[in-house]
């Protein structure tokens, strides 16, 4: 071991007898049994356990590190520790928000939608020619007609909806909506109603709910202001269209406005709702790889011209992606200024040791120590305090966030539009936690160790 490994550790380290560290491990283990007991009382899956939990490791890593070092290494270590988890958790919150939302959208649309600019979408079989082979990656194709209607019971019971119109035979390979099914299958969309039964329509948990309807129920479909006079809803004005169905299938996403708000019903059924039997309003693509949805939707506008608009999946909700990644970003810079205020700390602390140590390091110097080896020395201090507690961040935070994704806590699907919260940890944000943390740990070790080795012998001498 080098001199200034084996000084810097003297620097920091207490110097406590086998006694004292055995008080310090024996008080740190009872606080950590606390916190998990108190998680376990509460059953792990109330907020008040995670922070019973969260309480006992924190206690037990400030009772480990004040047998260990000082009271002013103990509070740079704890700033960075603090730093470290937090951060961690956010960011494997964030980025569980991020992939929980990608994966409901792909559940239930597709990769990549064809609408055209003006009403008379006639021509959608040529369309889907062109979709079909403009790309190897391109699996299935349909078309489809979405409106804004309402749907009743006849009790009583009405809310605003959208309707999605479906090719029975082509749903299930464009949409993942058959692994949400909880009653019913997509398939009964492909059924011949008999004479006098209504067509099947499949709808959302949520909605179900709200309505109060269950499998076999029959429920209708009135599209408002369907009349010829559409600026009024006088008496002289045509009937709005309407439609029974009879309930076939009730799925369940997870993602609140789907469960909510959509229906399905076959594609025939939804253009003559629409009053549009010879038109659909779009077209939706599957790809084997969704994240060449942007380039295959680049080749299908230049192919199919100035008349069509081509949206890739994450196109279609750049508002909801853009608003999570500027979160993210928003999140990680509060959170870094956080470490950087526990490195302020740090410098603090390595200062009043380069002034406590003053004597000591001229005669370092007397006995042949160079100005950089000084340097090293209090850079040595600042990496293993910095390490200290970016190590022990980690595992608290990698911790937590391994108890919350395993009891799945429950959110507000109103607030949230999701119904449980999402943890996702990526190890390339936990390394890149890690590194930002030693990065200002580093920088932060620079202006005592500049200090310390700008001491001349004479200086620490001149007053002993």
């Amino acid at each position: 071991m080098s001199y200034e490994l084996r000084i810097g550790w003297r620097y920091l380290y207490r110097g406590l007898g086998a006694r004292s560290h055995a008080i310090g491990l024996v008080v740190s283990l009872l606080v950590a049994a606390t916190g998990g007991a108190l998680f376990l009382a509460t059953g792990g899956g109330s907020g008040l356990g995670v922070i019973a939990l969260a309480a006992g490791m924190f206690g037990s890593v400030v009772f480990a590190l004040l047998y260990v070092f000082s009271v002013f290494t103990t509070v740079s270590v704890l700033g960075v520790v603090f730093g470290v988890a937090a951060m961690t958790v956010v960011l494997s919150v964030t980025t569980g928000f991020q992939q929980e939302f990608r994966d409901k959208v792909l559940g239930v649309n597709a990769h990549i939608t064809i609408t055209k600019n003006t009403q008379d979408f006639i021509e959608y079989e040529q369309v889907e020619r062109i979709a079909r082979n403009i790309d190897p990656d391109v699996i299935a194709v349909q078309p489809f007609v979405f409106a804004e209607m309402l749907v009743t019971r006849g009790k009583g019971d009405v809310s605003g909806v959208a309707i999605k119109g479906v090719d029975p035979e082509r749903v299930t390979k464009v949409l993942d909506l058959q692994q949400h099914m909880i009653e019913g299958s997509v398939d009964a969309l492909r059924a011949t109603p008999r004479p006098g039964e209504p067509p099947p329509i499949i709808l959302g948990k949520v909605l179900a709910r709200k309505i109060k309807i269950e499998i076999g129920d029959e429920l209708t479909a009135v599209v408002p202001l369907s009349n010829v006079d559409t600026e009024s809803w006088s008496a002289t004005g045509a009937a709005p269209r309407s439609k029974t169905f009879r309930v076939a299938g009730i799925f369940y996403s997870g993602f609140d406005e789907y469960d909510r708000r959509v229906l399905y019903i076959p594609l025939s059924d939804a253009m003559e709702l629409w009053g549009q039997k010879k038109q659909v309003q779009g077209i939706e693509l599957k790809l084997a790889d969704v994240d060449r949805a942007g380039e295959i939707s680049a080749k299908l506008e230049q192919k199919l011209g100035d008349a069509f608009q081509v949206l890739p999946w994450d196109e279609l909700n750049r508002n909801l992606f853009t608003a999570l990644t500027l979160q993210k970003i928003v999140l990680i810079i509060i959170l870094t200024l956080i470490i950087a205020v526990a490195a302020f700390n740090m410098v603090s602390a390595l200062t009043m040791v380069v002034i406590d140590k003053t004597r000591e390091i001229a005669i370092l110097k007397s006995m042949g120590a160079t100005s950089p080896g000084i340097a090293r020395l209090f850079q040595v201090v600042g990496l293993v305090v910095g390490g200290v507690g970016t190590g022990s961040g980690l595992v608290i935070g990698l911790v937590l966030c391994a108890v919350m994704s395993r009891y799945n806590y429950p959110l507000d699907p109103r607030v949230y539009l999701i119904d449980r919260l999402p943890i996702s940890v990526n190890p390339l944000e936990v390394a890149l936690v890690a590194g930002i943390t030693m990065v200002i740990a580093a920088l932060a070790t620079l202006l005592p160790a500049s200090q310390a080795s700008s001491l001349t012998p004479v200086d620490g001498l001149r007053y002993d």
